[in-house]
């Protein structure tokens, strides 16, 4: 893989990972990490990290595109060089390669391993439900809502929320209750959306 990161930063980035929420220097120093100075600069300018610098101590985010690079990485083969001095660094280079190997056969995203919270586009977010609703259901075919937020790890439901409501009004997806109410679990009623007044249950998207 060219043009990698250095081991702090590889280290750093794949903590918050699998942290799966912002982490301030104190959270990363419990794992014997810290984020400052060129390194954090690096990953800022690079779009991998966004660093809330207007608070203390400054809190470090993973964006999109970080976590892209985290899911590149999982491939690389080995640690980034200069090798580093201990045998945790490859041993867990081949970790990650089996973690590749797994996501690859099983067509998962890395939110499916990690609950890793970022900021997405509306067109991402639209892209992540069409892609978990392929999991669920043919083209056209009716699939739970709340089966369909399992596979939005990672998404904020309030985003899931508005581009659900947006795709709704432009007939590009269909919502519906359920008829049977009596078949409602608990997790049903809490991932229904409300719209035009009414708690709807179901989704259904034609192909495209």
């Amino acid at each position: 893989m060219a043009d990698r990161l250095g081991h702090n930063q590889t280290a750093v980035m794949l903590t918050m990972m699998v942290l799966g929420r912002a982490a301030t220097n104190t959270d990363l120093k419990a794992y014997g990490l810290t984020l400052d100075g060129a390194d954090r600069r690096g990953l800022n300018d690079r779009g991998l990290v966004e660093t809330d610098t207007q608070r203390r101590p400054y809190v470090h985010s993973l964006t999109g595109a970080g976590l892209d690079w985290c899911r590149e990485e999982f491939a690389a083969g080995e640690p980034p060089r200069p090798a580093p001095r201990s045998t945790f660094g490859p041993a867990l280079y081949v970790v990650l390669a089996g973690l590749d190997q797994y996501l690859r056969r099983q067509k998962l995203a890395i939110t499916d391993l990690f609950g890793v919270e970022v900021d997405l586009t509306p067109a991402e977010v639209e892209s992540r439900i069409r892609a978990a609703y392929a999991k669920l259901a043919d083209p056209g075919d009716w699939a739970g809502l709340a089966e369909l937020r399992s596979l939005l790890v990672g998404v904020d439901r309030s985003a899931v929320d508005e581009v659900l409501k947006d795709l709704s009004r432009r007939r590009a997806i269909d919502l519906a209750p359920e008829s049977n109410r009596k078949t409602l679990t608990d997790t049903d009623r809490a991932a229904a959306i409300k719209v035009g007044g009414e708690d709807n249950h179901l989704i259904s998207i034609e192909a495209s």
